[in-house]
């Protein structure tokens, strides 16, 4: 399994001179135990600071020299006892790093009348001044530390902040060119660049497919092994021989490899038709089982397909790998259901109970036996898709869960939400295209906190 990037939060507790240090020091050792307790990596400000907590505007530069030193990913500034409002604004300006602001909820005022802090009002200035500064920053309502709105708000953040991470240090790898006729995937890779970042890394086809057939004859005694144990749960129609899948198998190490080799995100596949024609057929069975090792295959061509998956599993909060269906069809009967189907989905999301066919693919003639078919697990499902034109670059993001449908042949399962019409009202007057990305996780919000710190794309939801 290719490992995921994780994020790594800088934890910058405020305090200040006017109440309780002892009580400040208490409430930052309760937020680093929790973030202990949920496994959040972290890095804090003991050792650093004096009780690791920000209490004057002169440690600003000691603070962001350290956090940069540490490459944290996410800020975190808790305010534990009041708030040092021009210190916490500074550091998060100087980080230029998605920003969360939370305090623990003031107990009553003591016996005397007195209190051990004012949280609540010290967070008010400080969100006063990263507005001034143009700083964007979460808000976790003022909570104690151990009520549910503070896991949901910690885990919404670091779901955010792995989106940003994602968005920024991508690198798509693109096997082939764009397929001739397919313009909705036309895309502007200068302005991925010099936008987001995004690099593109260029692979030429037919280079590719030699590097294929060698590794399948070098490797064959290992691949007939394999293919053994594959047949006793595949079912194969339409091919006359086993050289295709010994290729097949030969195709999602090159796969791996690549990237492995060149760090890639996501690869993006010219998918037909000469891969198919010079391998013989059971490429989708490559692309599966690649898919499989923790890195999105992308059909036909679509780096903003490729973008959009490399995205919604940076948000997602579960184990689970992205597919890549088209948005297909409408359910026959329920009106707030659609078909989503074929493209690129690993084997490890299907359904238990549904069987593995590799055979021709139904709607393209004349092509090898090289498309899986199987039905999709149940669940509930996000969707994403980036996409944009003309320099204006958008999100589109919702949630819905699986539905039973009709049986249909390649991959699929049925989607139902909230209020289709709307959604299809939304698709259509685009930038969208009939691809997405989706994953068995609800992680709409997510996405959407996240577009907050990319200011070229705006979210905009299919089911809000």
């Amino acid at each position: 399994m290719i490992k995921k990037k994780s994020v790594c939060l800088g934890v910058c507790p405020i305090g200040k001179f006017v109440f309780s240090n002892e009580d400040a020091i208490i409430q930052k050792n309760k937020i680093l135990k929790k973030l202990n307790e949920w496994k959040i990596k972290y890095i804090s400000l003991d050792g650093i600071l004096t009780d690791g907590l920000v209490k004057d505007q002169s440690q600003v530069d000691l603070v962001v020299s350290y956090f940069k030193k540490e490459k944290i990913d996410a800020l975190f500034i808790p305010h534990c006892n009041f708030g040092t409002e021009g210190a916490a604004g500074m550091i998060a300006k100087e980080l230029h790093l998605p920003t969360l602001l939370w305090g623990p909820r003031d107990e009553a005022p003591l016996a005397d009348g007195t209190r051990l802090r004012d949280s609540l009002c010290g967070m008010f200035a400080t969100s006063k001044v990263l507005y001034k500064l143009r700083v964007p920053f979460t808000y976790i309502e003022n909570c104690r530390v151990d009520d549910i709105q503070f896991k949901k708000g910690i885990d919404l953040f670091i779901g955010a902040a792995s989106v940003v991470k994602a968005m920024g240090s991508m690198k798509i790898g693109q096997i082939g060119v764009r397929i001739d006729f397919f313009w909705s995937t036309i895309i502007n890779e200068s302005e991925l660049l010099d936008k987001f970042g995004i690099q593109i890394l260029p692979i030429d086809m037919v280079e590719f497919i030699n590097k294929i057939k060698n590794r399948s004859k070098k490797d064959r005694a290992k691949y007939k092994k394999e293919l053994l144990e594959i047949k006793k749960w595949l079912t194969i129609e339409g091919l006359s021989s086993d050289e295709p899948l010994f290729n097949s198998l030969a195709y999602r190490d090159e796969l791996i490899q690549l990237a492995v080799e060149k760090g890639l995100d996501a690869i993006s596949i010219q998918s037909f038709s000469s891969i198919q024609n010079e391998l013989g057929g059971a490429t989708s069975m490559a692309e599966s089982l690649a898919n499989d090792s923790g890195i999105p295959i992308i059909d036909e061509s679509d780096i903003h397909g490729a973008i959009s998956s490399i995205l919604i599993e940076a948000a997602s909060g579960t184990n689970e790998l992205s597919f890549f269906p088209d948005i297909t069809m409408r359910h026959p009967v329920n009106d707030n259901a659609v078909l989503l189907w074929h493209a690129t989905a690993p084997l490890s999301l299907r359904d238990k109970n549904s069987k593995i066919k590799l055979a021709p693919p139904w709607i393209l003639k004349g092509l090898p036996a090289s498309s899986l078919h199987f039905k999709l697990k149940d669940g509930p499902l996000t969707i994403c898709r980036f996409d944009g034109d003309n320099g204006r670059y958008v999100l589109g993001i919702g949630e819905g869960h699986t539905v039973s449908g009709p049986y249909t042949q390649e991959f699929y399962t049925w989607m139902e939400v909230n209020d289709w019409r709307k959604w299809e009202k939304i698709l259509m007057e685009g930038p969208f295209i009939h691809h997405s990305s989706a994953i068995y996780d609800h992680c709409a919000d997510i996405l959407q906190e996240a577009c907050k710190y990319i200011p070229e794309i705006i979210p905009i939801r299919f089911d809000k």
